[in-house]
């Protein structure tokens, strides 16, 4: 099979150690910064990107215990704020959120709640923010705070980056899924009926603040969706990060504090290291869309909501895997290895029986992949040992079709 002479892909061993530390070291490492994540004061990285970089904050309880409420204040500009959350995160988080930020009394707040899940993530909703921030007479002074999930944080940001031409904004995610990865870096946007994503830009927040607090009352299958993302890391870039995973996974299934600290922390890590070398995805941010171009087509097909976007990732993820090992270019075991660790965080690994997808539906879905260039569909693979990917147009298109033929119906006479 041809392989690409210039592949994207980074092999991390460990983010604060020297690669040839050994594994007892990066244990302990990993160990120590769990125990000083569960305190009071929050850990922090710091995302490189010169004048537009920013701090993401994660924390225990840092709303309650932490200095959350004046770290929330401090990246405010301006003097009017609008926090917008969504219709199943209101009642448990918009008062404590809003009242923090009223705490300064030079402070203007105003709330919105929007429809939760994918489905709403349209363009009619990105009017309503702004249709409200209008209401309010918002300036270009103002805040707009992201308060909920992937989607929330996705469109709030897409409506900062376009109201009045450009608002500052904060991410504050309360999934897994927003807290790992779609917070981080920027990536702002609503769905359209063809295809996922396909309308945004690039708008990178403020700063972003997790406190891990809200995830006790996110449900078990949202909960399980991010863990699909916090894989990727490990399968693409960082070796020790997935076999982290593998040993602590029964902790992080069981919602262990400390653990749940050490893995948002790693993961913003990776995600903030990939950011600063490629904020705008012309390379190797692209590796970050580990099994996205087959999951988007899962959720495209199947309806915006229908799935999860971490259970639709997780079978892409194993999509991809599958193909790559067709290619020859990962072995049996690093294959099973990421199927069992997706199992193990009770992921779907396969197309439900009754799925109606069929192999053109894949074709014509992944044909318009914001990845396609000049016509070429690239697609994210894993490439030798664990933590080693490639960015590439340059593969056997039989392995592709052999993918997709296992996984989706065969088409229609």
């Amino acid at each position: 099979a041809p392989r690409s002479s210039a592949a994207v892909g980074v092999r991390r061993r460990a983010t604060t150690l020297d690669p040839d530390v050994d594994a007892d070291a990066v244990s302990q490492l990993e160990a120590k910064l769990a125990e000083s994540s569960t305190g009071s004061e929050p850990v922090v990285v710091e995302v490189g990107l010169g004048d537009r970089g920013y701090p993401i904050y994660i924390g225990d309880k840092l709303m309650d215990e932490g200095g959350g409420g004046a770290l929330l204040r401090k990246h405010v500009t301006g003097q009017q704020v609008l926090v917008v959350t969504n219709d199943n995160i209101d009642k448990w988080y918009l008062d404590k959120y809003v009242n923090a930020l009223k705490e300064d009394p030079n402070l203007k707040v105003e709330s919105f709640v929007i429809p939760d899940g994918e489905e709403h993530k349209t363009m009619e909703v990105i009017m309503s923010i702004m249709q409200k921030a209008l209401e309010c007479r918002l300036d270009r002074k103002a805040t707009f705070v992201a308060l909920g999930g992937g989607v929330v944080g996705d469109m709030v940001g897409f409506a900062s980056a376009i109201y009045q031409r450009g608002v500052n904004f904060i991410q504050v995610p309360t999934t897994v899924m927003a807290m790992v990865d779609s917070s981080v870096g920027g990536k702002t946007g609503c769905n359209h009926p063809l295809g996922k994503n396909m309308i945004g830009a690039f708008y990178q927040p403020q700063a972003v603040l997790i406190d891990t607090a809200t995830l006790n009352t996110l449900p078990d299958r949202e909960y399980c969706s991010g863990l699909s993302e916090v894989i990727k890391y490990g399968l693409i870039r960082d070796a020790d990060f997935f076999e982290w995973q593998e040993e602590n996974m029964g902790k992080l299934m069981a919602r262990d504090p400390a653990s749940m600290i050490t893995m948002i922390k790693r993961s913003c890590e990776n995600k903030a290291e990939v950011v600063a070398q490629d904020e705008r995805e012309g390379g190797v941010r692209a590796t970050l869309n580990l099994g996205h171009t087959f999951g988007h087509a899962v959720e495209t097909g199947l309806g915006y909501g229908e799935w999860l976007h971490g259970e639709a990732v997780s079978v892409g993820t194993v999509m991809a895997v599958d193909m790559s090992k067709r290619l020859g270019w990962i072995d049996d075991e690093l294959a099973d290895r990421a199927t069992a660790l997706l199992k193990r965080a009770n992921l779907p690994v396969a197309l439900p029986e009754d799925c109606p997808l069929t192999v053109d539906d894949f074709r014509n879905t992944m044909a318009i992949d914001k990845k396609v260039a000049n016509g070429v569909l690239r697609l994210i693979l894993l490439d030798g040992e664990l933590g080693g990917c490639k960015f590439t147009g340059e593969y056997d298109r039989k392995c592709l079709d052999e993918t997709l033929e296992a996984f989706a119906l065969p088409n229609e006479a």
